[in-house]
């Protein structure tokens, strides 16, 4: 059972990593938290399933034109919204704000635009699980498991190796000095909402299959993303990471032993009893 467990913590562990990525990327580039993750998140799993089921269009190509369209998303918004209130002088808290308001609105959206019952997102990987001794493990599993890796080393190689990633980190070091030096920093801070963007889209789409596609998919989900993002350490892209995996382990795990009534309780407690043990998250310190 321990094991069961351990490949389906492991699992949710990687989604919200992945949401918990977008909210650091944001944090790191900009100084700035975003409260529309979870939106964006369901907002991606629609836009694939409108295009994948209603107009027929193969699974890859579709994921593809979904990522690239909330990656869009990501930049226009902060472009259209957060770059404007900034130049007012608007404040950390108005930002927090409009994040909200907006997610309102899209979950909104949503129900007139496709309804508030849940639609079925078929799996493209199929339905019957693996069998690996004692460990049964489904096919959307596996999926999210190594789609998750690909995307975190994708992201490791583009922050590290590539002239764009490299501007991005010295913008969100010091964009005074970034900007001196001939770095666009408006467009790295765009890059980043449009990065975060597409990660929680990611996150959506390999999740639909499993629960669905519904208006309300993102709200609980875009809670712990951030909830990991804060226990790895606000603003650190790795300890986005660790912070996923230990969240949805443990929730699991808890869910599994004790009751799926008590899984939010430990998780969070476990949260809480971290940070007044490390009140900067498990790496403190921002990865370059």
């Amino acid at each position: 059972m321990f094991l069961q467990l351990l490949v389906g913590g492991i699992a949710v562990g990687c989604i919200y990593a992945l949401i918990g990525l977008g909210y650091s990327l944001i944090y790191s580039a900009s100084g700035l938290m975003s409260f529309v993750q979870g939106e964006i998140f369901m907002l991606g799993a629609y836009v694939a399933f409108t295009i994948y089921v209603g107009l027929g269009i193969p699974f890859l190509l579709a994921v593809l034109i979904a990522i690239g369209f909330m990656f869009t998303f990501g930049m226009l918004l902060e472009r259209s919204m957060i770059s404007p209130l900034l130049r007012r002088g608007s404040q950390q808290i108005h930002i927090v704000l409009a994040t909200i308001g907006l997610s309102i609105f899209l979950k909104n959206f949503a129900m007139i635009l496709w309804g508030s019952d849940v639609k079925n997102f078929p799996s493209s990987f199929g339905e019957n699980p693996i069998k690996m001794g004692p460990v049964s493990i489904s096919p959307q599993q596996i999926a999210i498991v190594v789609v998750t890796l690909a995307c975190m080393v994708l992201l490791h190689l583009f922050m590290s190796r590539t002239k764009l990633g490299t501007s991005l980190r010295a913008a969100a070091q010091d964009p005074m000095a970034a900007g001196v030096v001939g770095i666009n920093v408006p467009l790295t801070v765009g890059m980043a909402w449009a990065l975060a963007a597409a990660l929680s889209a990611v996150a959506g789409i390999l999740l639909a299959p499993i629960y669905g596609v519904y208006p309300k998919m993102g709200a609980i989900l875009s809670t712990k993303g951030f909830a990991a993002a804060v226990l790895g350490g606000y603003g650190n892209m790795y300890g986005a990471i660790i912070g996923g995996l230990i969240f949805g382990v443990v929730e699991t795990m808890a869910a599994g032993y004790l009751s799926s009534s008590f899984k939010d309780i430990i998780s969070f407690g476990v949260l809480i009893v971290v940070l007044f043990v490390m009140p900067h998250g498990i790496l403190k310190v921002k990865a370059d």
